[in-house]
């Protein structure tokens, strides 16, 4: 269990990291590789509501997917898609990424080596890694508008759904240590973050939800 505090400001720092962009049509949906195959669900979703003609699943494995996609990430997504009814010449895969600078970066070169041409991606991710994959994919893919989406929860659900909140926390905590560490890195667009969301992390950060930053001693 975690105290009302700290659940507090987790809401807070889940509701940031959400872009809270209404879903248009792009020229290609990108579903980014998880343990989630709720990203292939809602990827499949706005692909059948006519918001993309083309899927393009992005993922290997890592150590918490290798047992449950053993055949990768994308291959399993692509399978869930094709399970779903979309043609099979409607969904690319790119197999290689690990991590979410080589999934934009594989992605713009299967596209570009397949001929298809793009002005818009529907980016498809984790709700809590809508806005890292949003500033990822802002300084890799820039001549591109980029609309991001994730499967509508909240974060109660959320947790609910992975049945460990310290680990949500951690993860939460994680990902917004990466806002603030890797602009500097060239890995990503800067983006402010306010200092209500800040505040939040930091005591978090200070009651122990660090499994997941970069460093455990880094602020």
């Amino acid at each position: 269990m975690i105290s009302e505090q700290a659940w507090t400001d987790a809401e807070l720092i889940w509701d940031f990291h959400q872009m809270h962009h209404e879903p248009r049509p792009c020229s290609v949906a990108v579903g980014l590789g998880s343990h989630d195959l709720g990203v292939a669900d809602t990827t499949v979703d706005l692909y059948q509501r006519g918001m993309a003609p083309l899927i393009v699943f992005t993922g290997a494995t890592s150590p918490t997917t290798r047992a449950k996609m053993p055949r990768g990430e994308a291959v399993h997504y692509r399978e869930r898609a094709l399970e779903r009814g979309v043609p099979p010449e409607d969904v690319l895969v790119e197999p290689n990424a690990r991590n979410t600078g080589e999934n934009i970066r594989f992605v713009r070169t299967l596209l570009e080596d397949a001929g298809r041409s793009v002005d818009s991606v529907l980016l498809v991710s984790k709700p809590y890694e809508e806005r890292r994959a949003y500033a990822t994919t802002r300084k890799l893919w820039p001549e591109v508008e980029v609309v991001s989406a994730s499967t509508p929860m909240t974060f109660e659900t959320y947790v609910d759904s992975i049945g460990d909140p310290k680990l949500v926390v951690d993860m939460l905590v994680g990902a917004l240590q990466r806002l603030q560490l890797y602009p500097a890195e060239g890995f990503m667009i800067q983006m402010p973050v306010p200092d209500p969301v800040l505040a939040a992390y930091q005591r978090l950060h200070d009651q122990g939800f660090t499994s997941r930053v970069v460093d455990a001693s880094m602020p």
